[in-house]
């Protein structure tokens, strides 16, 4: 494996449309959501280990989580767990690792990845992240991999592309975020569209520079701790200057602006997780559509409902079609799959109503 090559796995995130079994003390990123033996960031580590030399691995969460990483993920040093004192989105912590990193191997070239993604064949992901960092390691490109969309759909970022390019590795034009359905519909129609994965690759080099001409502001903020960074000393001086970041994602801080952005359209298939029915496209199902993790079922006249409940419990469910039924410990949901992007909603009532122990 090349030494220069390293990954951030994003494991900050709450994973609020996933309530009631990811919460903020439990994220979905720590979970099982698929019934397979690994959590999400279990399956991602394993991914990217297959690439990357282990000790270049680096997981970003916030402070409140670290514990949970190295119980997951045995392999970690704690050196490797990288936490964020206040939540702050994307843009900050990459920034705050990249120069981590780059202090540490000035030639590296890594990989940002969520900790929370389904990816089917790992085969053609290894290679198409292979190609990224071939060309990450010769260009001052920032890439990213695209999915070929296979519908409208309204729920994923878009990337336009340069159609005229004979090269696998494609000028990006543009994104746009989450467009309706008639927009979506141009875009698919259009052919030279793909969805934003939030998958990245880039030098540690040239991801810094587009922080210092993009985000000056925040790229001062996190240079002036270099001489601190991996040593004991940089504990300190993140508790003290973190929480005054602006809270921006890397999609508005740097790729909607920069000028070298490329992206790769993926060969592998992918579902960012984000919600119940993600989950429900992706998991088998019985004679009656029922995507069914760890519960004995009985049904009469219930179909295409995603039902989740602790492991070998009873579940009796008659006249119920479409639903999400999700059954832990104190709380049990059922919800309309239709209504499901309102669950952030539903959960902000829980709060006010029941206080945060729920949430």
């Amino acid at each position: 494996m090349n030494k220069n090559y390293y990954a951030i796995i994003m494991a900050g995130g709450v994973g609020s449309r996933f309530w009631p079994l990811s919460n903020r003390a439990f994220p979905k990123q720590f979970h099982d959501m698929l019934g397979t033996g690994q959590t999400l960031i279990q399956k991602t580590f394993q991914r990217l280990n297959q690439l990357i030399p282990q000790e270049n691995i680096r997981v970003l969460t916030n402070a409140l989580y670290k514990d949970l990483v190295l119980e997951q993920l045995l392999q970690l040093s704690p050196q490797q767990v990288i936490t964020e004192p206040a939540m702050r989105n994307t843009a900050p912590c990459i920034l705050y690792a990249a120069l981590k990193i780059r202090k540490e191997n000035p030639g590296a070239v890594m990989i940002v990845a969520p900790s929370d993604h389904w990816i089917e064949d790992e085969t053609a992901f290894g290679d198409d992240v292979m190609k990224c960092f071939e060309a990450c390691q010769h260009e001052d490109i920032l890439m990213t991999l695209g999915i070929p969309p296979a519908f409208p759909h309204t729920g994923y970022g878009y990337i336009q592309y340069e159609k005229e390019t004979d090269t696998v590795i494609k000028k990006v034009i543009g994104f746009t975020e989450k467009p309706d359905y008639e927009k979506a519909k141009v875009f698919v129609n259009q052919g030279n569209f793909l969805w934003n994965s939030g998958i990245f690759i880039w030098s540690a080099k040239s991801i810094i520079a587009a922080f210092e001409k993009f985000q000056p502001e925040l790229y001062r903020l996190f240079y002036e701790g270099m001489e601190v960074y991996n040593t004991k000393l940089e504990s300190a001086f993140i508790e003290k200057y973190y929480a005054g970041a602006e809270n921006i994602s890397i999609d508005y801080a740097i790729m909607e602006k920069a000028k070298n952005v490329a992206v790769l359209s993926a060969h592998f298939d992918w579902n960012d997780m984000g919600s119940w029915g993600a989950l429900y496209d992706k998991l088998p199902k019985d004679e009656d559509e029922n995507a069914i993790i760890n519960a004995r079922i009985l049904t009469t006249d219930a179909s295409r409902n995603i039902i989740r409940t602790a492991k070998d419990k009873l579940v009796v469910i008659e006249g119920i079609n479409d639903c999400i039924v999700v059954d832990k410990e104190d709380v049990l949901l059922i919800c309309p799959k239709a209504k499901e992007q309102e669950l952030k909603k539903t959960l902000e009532k829980v709060k006010d109503t029941f206080g945060e122990h729920y949430t």
